[in-house]
């Protein structure tokens, strides 16, 4: 447990402190790696703990694009804000998260016990966006939770351009890029100071 509030609270946590360490106290955005390499095995770890989080009607908006070749990488690092380009190059594993403009398409399969729901978001493109938006934001934090719970680290960004990337990896498709995650174990001096946090009666309102 790394401060005073959490030791008060650990009595209400139904996982260990090592677990929590791993995923909230402990846990840091990483802006340096080791060359030690992202296996396969790991980035379906990762999507297989991802996908399990809720999204509204279980629609699942968000797209992985994992850019590991050199030659894709070089691709993607030149659409990234120059203070970003050398963690990019440099990590192991990079995902590109997008989401699909066109989820509803696949009612039958993610809501199958009432796929004619479907109907409600035909024709309406904002609806669609603004959910799909929603819910993919929702499915990156399930994302980097999934990336510490392999025990790797996450460093997310979103200083890039979103429509150079789209046009790079997601040509004539229905992606919309909207956040590019950093995959990899920590490499030297990888983290700064953490940054302060709000307390819970500066934040929260019982009614």
């Amino acid at each position: 447990m790394s401060n005073s509030t959490t030791q008060a609270s650990q009595d209400q946590f139904v996982v260990d402190s090592e677990a929590l360490d791993t995923l909230f106290l402990e846990a840091r955005t990483a802006n340096t790696f080791s060359s030690e390499p992202v296996t396969e095995e790991q980035m379906r770890a990762i999507y297989e703990l991802t996908k399990m989080g809720p999204t509204s009607m279980n629609i699942q908006p968000m797209r992985i694009t994992w850019v590991n070749s050199p030659e894709a990488r070089e691709r993607l690092v030149k659409h990234m804000a120059e203070g970003n380009q050398g963690k990019t190059a440099s990590a192991p594993a990079v995902a590109v998260l997008s989401f699909d403009t066109e989820w509803h398409e696949g009612f039958p399969t993610f809501f199958p016990h009432a796929a004619d729901r479907k109907a409600m978001f035909d024709g309406n493109d904002e609806l669609r966006s603004v959910m799909g938006n929603n819910n993919a934001h929702m499915q990156a934090a399930y994302f980097i939770m999934a990336v510490r719970s392999v025990g790797l680290a996450a460093g997310p960004m979103g200083a890039f351009d979103a429509a150079a990337i789209d046009a790079e990896f997601h040509a004539g498709t229905n992606r919309r890029t909207f956040m590019v995650v950093n995959v990899g174990k920590p490499g030297e001096n990888p983290w700064f100071d953490r940054l302060p946090r709000y307390d819970y009666d500066e934040v929260t309102t019982t009614l």
